[in-house]
């Protein structure tokens, strides 16, 4: 497992800089979900929202859903009126890429409550945000600006031991500003697998 640690920390921490500033407007955008139907950010202005890129071929991806880390977490704050919308950029021949039915089957089997699932296999939406990894995280508040964006939690590893004791960023931002208060730690660096756009 320590070299995916060490593959993580490359492809997490190569590039520092972020297509998107945190306390910024986050990017509009539609995407069509895995069932075909359209999901404008604008639609969902005066909620909050966590986009999750996701790419089940990783290890690190699989680290949070083999774990049920991800299904969780989503659970967690779907109840409390977030939407989760997670976003596949992975292009056609590519690592994580799937047809709309393969993804339903997948996502039936992994059980989580995300929203929606996206796809973004032209990689439009994940170039506009700068996305980096699997998993990516970024929470846009009701007002439609970003306060959080990086990594899920501070433990850059694909073992899902590392997920109990760990930090996690986001369960913490959404805590946080679900309170009124602001983000503690807004921005920080992602860690997995490259996104792989085409």
């Amino acid at each position: 497992m320590k070299r995916w640690t060490v593959l993580g920390m490359i492809l997490g921490f190569v590039s520092i800089g972020f297509a998107v500033e945190t306390g910024q407007p986050a990017p509009e955008f539609t995407l069509q979900d895995i069932n075909g139907q359209p999901v404008s950010l604008a639609k969902l202005r005066d909620k909050f929202v966590v986009l999750e890129w996701i790419n089940h071929g990783c290890p690190f991806v699989k680290k949070h859903y083999d774990s049920g880390n991800m299904q969780a977490l989503q659970k967690e704050f779907v109840g409390k009126g977030v939407q989760w919308l997670s976003v596949c950029s992975s292009a056609e021949g590519k690592q994580g890429h799937m047809k709309p039915m393969e993804w339903r089957k997948v996502a039936e089997e992994k059980g989580g409550v995300a929203t929606a699932i996206l796809l973004d296999e032209w990689g439009k939406v994940g170039r506009l945000y700068g996305a980096k990894t699997t998993p990516h995280m970024f929470i846009i508040n009701p007002k439609g600006i970003l306060i959080y964006q990086g990594a899920i939690d501070d433990k850059p590893s694909a073992d899902p031991a590392d997920v109990k004791g760990a930090v996690n960023y986001v369960r913490v931002g959404l805590n946080e500003a679900l309170e009124g208060k602001p983000i503690s730690t807004s921005t920080t660096k992602p860690y997995g697998c490259g996104v792989k756009f085409k």
